[in-house]
């Protein structure tokens, strides 16, 4: 006797807070598409910021978690920004395997003041930092990217090129949905994103152009290198997605990859979660006090108290003085 293999067929719509892996073998391509939904609205909701730094955090968690559902082992993965634009920082935190949190520093006035709210233009010059974790026995990997102007995509474009050697294709997107209620208009986030990697048995055909020759004596031209068939194909392929159609509720992950590749024929794999969380907790907060000098903690007391505000998740912590070591409040300034 043989077991019966049952069938799964795409889903109608839109699975909310899912990251869902294929593979067209035919072009020798793999990737993922994640649909974010309540997490990525709980992680822009929680902190009330203006409309374009909401855009360029949402990207920033479509991609954290496309790159961070890639580890093969328990640990962390982190995206950081450091700029000198509107938007000084992006930190997106993702812990395997479906964990997410991020959160975003920027400059009110700047942002305010902006005529170019793209996320390229809001994040401005600076670094991209993305940082594998596999826990405190183990080494950390840090890849560093310049950022130029050019946005989180072509960033993650460079990286690949510059660290991983792997032909890559990015594509974000970010909307606001606005769903009429009885009591009234309801708004909330979502964001998209889709990435595909030529990831061939022969190493030799993803062999790509140099980077930059840099100080190379005039008159030399830089080597060329003729792109792979499939890699180009299945990128053009790629490259037809629409912004909507990655934040689209009513478009299923299963539907749009048939959409893009039906012709080469697409395989796609089970779905996983993705949630939003946060880690912090009184003991935490308690351990990250204790790191600081007596006299720093005694000077972070008011009104006889220390309180801690979690940039994650806005949560609130009122922490004793004497939990911290301060045995004596009223002496403190």
């Amino acid at each position: 006797m043989t077991a019966e293999v049952p069938g799964r067929l795409p889903d109608p719509v839109a699975e909310q807070d899912r990251i869902t892996p294929f593979q067209v073998d035919t072009l020798d391509v793999r990737g993922r598409i994640v649909t974010l939904g309540p997490a990525v609205d709980a992680v822009i909701a929680g902190h009330g910021y203006p409309e374009p730094v909401s855009r360029v955090l949402g990207e920033a968690v479509a991609l954290g978690v496309l790159l961070g559902t890639a580890l093969k082992f328990d640990g962390r993965f982190i995206l950081q920004t450091q700029t000198d634009g509107p938007v000084r920082m992006l930190v997106v935190d993702f812990e395997t395997p479906d964990k997410i949190r991020a959160c975003a520093r920027f400059d009110a006035e700047l942002v305010a003041a902006a005529t170019d709210t793209r996320p390229a233009a809001m994040i401005g010059r600076g670094h991209l930092a993305m940082t594998i974790d596999q826990g405190p026995d183990m080494s950390r990997y840090q890849g560093v990217v310049e950022l130029a102007g050019q946005g989180l995509e072509a960033a993650a474009h460079q990286y690949f090129a510059q660290s991983e050697q792997i032909p890559t294709f990015v594509r974000l997107a970010v909307a606001e949905e606005m769903t009429a209620t009885a009591d009234g208009t309801k708004r909330s986030w979502r964001a998209g994103g889709l990435m595909v990697q030529f990831m061939p048995a022969d190493p030799e055909r993803m062999a790509r152009a140099d980077l930059d020759p840099g100080d190379a004596p005039a008159g030399i031209e830089p080597g060329t290198v003729a792109e792979d068939d499939a890699w180009v194909e299945a990128r053009t392929l790629a490259a037809t997605v629409e912004d909507h159609e990655l934040v689209d509720p009513a478009l299923s992950s299963e539907r749009l990859l048939w959409r893009l590749f039906n012709e080469r024929g697409v395989r796609v794999f089970a779905p996983r979660p993705v949630t939003n969380f946060c880690r912090c907790s009184v003991e935490t907060i308690r351990d990250m006090l204790n790191r600081f000098s007596l006299d720093d903690r005694q000077h972070m007391v008011e009104d006889g108290k220390i309180t801690v505000t979690c940039e994650f998740c806005s949560s609130r912590y009122i922490v004793e003085p004497s939990e911290v070591g301060i045995p004596d409040a009223s002496a403190t300034d």
